[in-house]
């Protein structure tokens, strides 16, 4: 009796019209989706949405707003005291509130009315912009302007450096109205033609991190060409027949309209950092197509008959392929469970497609099969009585002196090698760093223009990474003004005290008491011994007063909102590298905890800023990183454990694939790559790349035992020479076509994602063909000798053509009596 993978393989070729029109209907239907694709960056979108650090950033998105970028000029033969200078920083600045998507009124540099100085008159304090309207000329005009920032120690700290060389000019951006890409070409527009033979221009900031990886899309696109053009070259060279080079293309390619066309037809964009997953999942789609066709080969040398080959293979691959796909679909949606919107609508996308890999990598490829020329070089593929091309004897004898290294003797000492290697892999990944480990972005090379400009800004400013601690108004409606009564502000001074002072202390601190203290000063005759503030509500009022009179509160918006409820106290750090991170934000917990969280009114808040950002991503990586590959092995057990109906089996496959992600996480750490989002979806999907080579390899050994008069050691041999060659020769050409990556690549990460795919499939690659055979020849698992496994690769091809006319008379007869 035919199994019931056996008799869909039978109605499907023997329908091939009826399944052919489904594909192609199936196909246009997705088609028509791909005009609606869109790669597209949604900042909020990569946080996740369960962090307190989250709630308060969208709660308060005007305190260090991550949105901003920051502009530096720096003369190099001097001061910016010089009209040359101030009139570039004039212009740019009137240049950027020009650009698309920006908040103009979050625009601030010496050229802004935000930029003050005070000086006290007979009639009060009097708050004036640096610039005024225009820009000084004359030395005279330029000595006054100097003596203006003077009188602003805020502009001294935060827009001009300590030794007067460079100014900062910060624009922050409307998140629901900015295009990265049009957004940063513009301003880095700007940014060039200011630059000359005296002016040094720098760009840092969020949207500028994420510009530049848009602008290298264009770079990504072609070496995604260059890489799928040497898989096809290695698939020339390798196969030499139409259907070995075709049929991998044809089903890839037909699996990526399908994923891509889904997304479309949903319109769920997708985040350029994260494509490299998708050709990932084209790597995948080639090796069950290479596993595929090399089986069919096989059976195509004792048949010789096309449809009937085609028919045979996809019974026989039918269940190892769907449960190495399955694989595939569980690690790609297991990440979902981490709660980021892009890591959710990313693992649909690419869960979605790796679904797709089973009707393409299981019933179009059998059609193709059948229905392209047949291989008219089969013998010296696959060999026997001599037959074999000299590659492949020098291939196959290969395989076999590595399968020796699997059973006999050579197996004690290979057990002792791998048993070391694990030791140490263990142990240094468990060291692996969490988060960024650079100054800068590590997306992006270390000497590229962005991270230069980060140096640049850090070494001549407090920087551009902040942590907000946001006081926030129980009662928004208070007509008291939370933000301007003695306790706001008394403990905004506590806070900056206590940060100050303490550990791992900010670079600089500044919050809206900064201004009142400059405003008290003045108040009382400009003597610096009446900076500090009497913590009374009257003596705050008054100072509030006397520095906001006759301008808008807008003017203060980055420490206060615009009804004076809701403050913040924001902190300055050298670096976001993740020891800075975590002990900034272990000094502000304990900041926060001495002077209370909760207050009459108002409640204390950490925090937001991009310190804190980054951190609340991190936590989610910390998190869930242990989560996903647990539950991953969990489903993987559970799933190969049924499959080959005993859970020695599930174990003997996970063994190899967890050894392999520990051995790629030690690799990570020592070649001093950190475990952040994307490094945590590559590696969940190198668990199922590692399970499929381990499926195959360990289904073909269940049959080859039989085959091999249940001698393991022939039988593993004998699967290393089949089975095993699949595996090493996709494994080899996906290293040729991704390696180059490192070397073409301007975006770091995308050499990086290079570099880890390449080490997940040597890794797996060396882990299936010796730790997986050298697992059975010790336990020696009794599922092997059974007759009945569900993924079992045997077919007895000489009584195949008599059982398939039976069935298909008695299915006709069966047919005729039900009419």
């Amino acid at each position: 009796m035919f199994s019931l993978r056996q008799r869909i393989a039978i109605w499907i070729i023997g329908h091939q019209k009826i399944s052919w029109a489904v594909f192609v209907a199936i196909t246009a239907f997705f088609a028509v989706g791909l005009r609606n694709v869109e790669l597209k960056t949604i900042f909020s979108d990569l946080l996740p949405k369960d962090d307190p650090f989250v709630q308060v950033f969208k709660d308060h998105p005007n305190f260090g707003n991550p949105l901003t970028m920051t502009i530096m000029v720096k003369r190099k033969d001097g001061d910016i005291y010089n009209a040359e200078t101030l009139q570039k920083v004039w212009q740019l600045t009137r240049d950027i509130d020009l650009a698309p998507g920006v908040d103009h009124d979050q625009i601030l540099s010496i050229a802004t009315e935000k930029a003050r100085y005070a000086e006290a008159t007979p009639f009060g304090i009097d708050m004036r912009p640096l610039m005024e309207n225009r820009v000084p000329q004359t030395p005279e005009e330029l000595a006054d302007f100097r003596g203006r920032v003077d009188k602003s120690p805020n502009s001294r700290t935060f827009l001009i450096s300590g030794d007067n060389a460079a100014t900062l000019i910060n624009a922050t951006f409307i998140e629901q109205r900015l295009d990265y890409g049009v957004a940063f070409d513009y301003v880095q527009g700007l940014v060039e033609k200011a630059r000359d033979a005296d002016h040094d221009v720098y760009l840092a900031g969020q949207p500028a991190l994420t510009g530049w990886v848009y602008r290298y899309q264009s770079q990504m696109y072609i070496i995604f060409a260059v890489t799928l053009s040497a898989l096809i070259l290695s698939l020339v060279l390798y196969m030499r027949n139409v259907v070995g080079v075709v049929t991998p293309i044809v089903t890839s390619a037909v699996a990526a309209v399908w994923g891509f066309g889904l997304t479309g037809w949903l319109k769920s964009p997708i985040e350029p950092l994260l494509m490299i997953v998708p050709l990932l999942l084209v790597a995948r789609s080639f090796s069950h197509c290479v596993q595929f066709t090399e089986r069919y080969y096989e059976i195509y040398a004792h048949v010789k008959d096309r449809s009937k080959a085609a028919e045979i293979t996809m019974g026989v691959m039918m269940a190892p392929s769907v449960l190495g796909i399955f694989t595939d679909i569980v690690g790609v949606f297991l990440i979902a469970i981490a709660p980021i919107p892009a890591m959710e609508r990313f693992a649909l996308f690419c869960g979605f497609w790796c679904i797709w890999l089973i009707p393409t990598g299981v019933v179009l490829i059998s059609l193709l099969l059948a229905a392209l020329p047949a291989p008219k070089n089969v013998d010296r593929l696959v060999g026997g009585d001599g037959r074999e091309s000299p590659f492949q004897k020098k291939f196959q004898s290969l395989l076999r002196s590595i399968s020796h290294l699997s059973y006999g003797k050579p197996a004690r000492m290979t057990t002792v090698v791998f048993a070391v290697v694990g030791s140490i892999a263990v142990y240094q990944a468990l060291q692996i760093k969490i988060g960024n480990p650079v100054e800068g972005s590590n997306l992006l090379w270390p000497d590229s223009e962005f991270n230069e400009a980060i140096r640049q800004i850090n070494s001549h400013f407090p920087g551009v990474n902040t942590l907000e601690i946001v006081l926030e108004a129980k009662n928004p409606r208070d007509p008291a003004r939370v933000a301007r009564q003695a306790d706001t502000v008394m403990t905004m001074f506590k806070l900056q005290s206590e940060l100050e002072n303490g550990e791992a202390p900010p670079r600089a601190t500044l919050s809206f008491g900064d201004y009142l203290m400059e405003g008290n000063r003045l108040f009382a005759g400009g003597n610096p011994k009446w900076l500090p503030l009497d913590p009374t509500n009257p003596a705050v009022n008054a100072a509030a007063i006397a520095v906001t009179l006759g301008s808008s509160t807008k003017a203060f918006s980055h420490v206060i909102d615009f009804n004076m409820q809701n403050s913040t106290v924001s902190l300055w750090y050298k670096d976001n590298k993740q020891e800075t991170v975590d002990g900034a934000l272990a000094a502000a917990r304990a900041a926060v905890d001495r002077v209370g969280i909760d207050h009459d009114a108002f409640r204390v808040r950490l925090g937001t800023g991009t310190i804190a950002l980054q951190q609340a991503t991190n936590l989610v990586v910390e998190r869930y990183h242990w989560a996903i590959i647990g539950l991953l092995n969990l489903v993987i057990l559970i799933g190969c454990s049924l499959a080959y109906r005993s859970l020695v089996a599930g174990l003997i496959l996970l063994i190899p694939v967890n050894l392999s992600n520990f051995v790629l996480n030690a690799s990570m750490h020592m070649i001093g790559i950190g475990l952040d989002i994307n490094s945590l979806m590559v590696a969940a999907i190198g668990v199922g790349v590692g399970i499929d080579y381990g499926i195959y390899l360990l289904s073909r050994i269940c049959e080859e035992f039989h085959a091999q008069d249940n001698d393991w050691g022939a039988a593993i041999t004998a699967s290393l020479t089949t089975t095993g060659k699949a595996i090493m020769f996709t494994a080899s050409i996906m290293l040729i076509g991704i390696l180059p990556w490192y070397f073409l690549s301007e975006l770091k990460f995308m050499a990086d994602m290079g570099l880890l795919l390449v080490l997940i499939m040597l890794i797996n690659m060396v882990l299936a063909l010796v730790v997986l055979p050298l697992l059975v020849w010790l336990i020696k698992p009794a599922f092997v000798r059974r007759n009945d496994l569900l993924v079992g690769e045997g077919v007895d091809l000489s009584a195949y053509t008599a059982q398939r006319e039976s069935y298909i008379a008695n299915r006709h007869a069966e047919l005729a009596v039900a009419k």
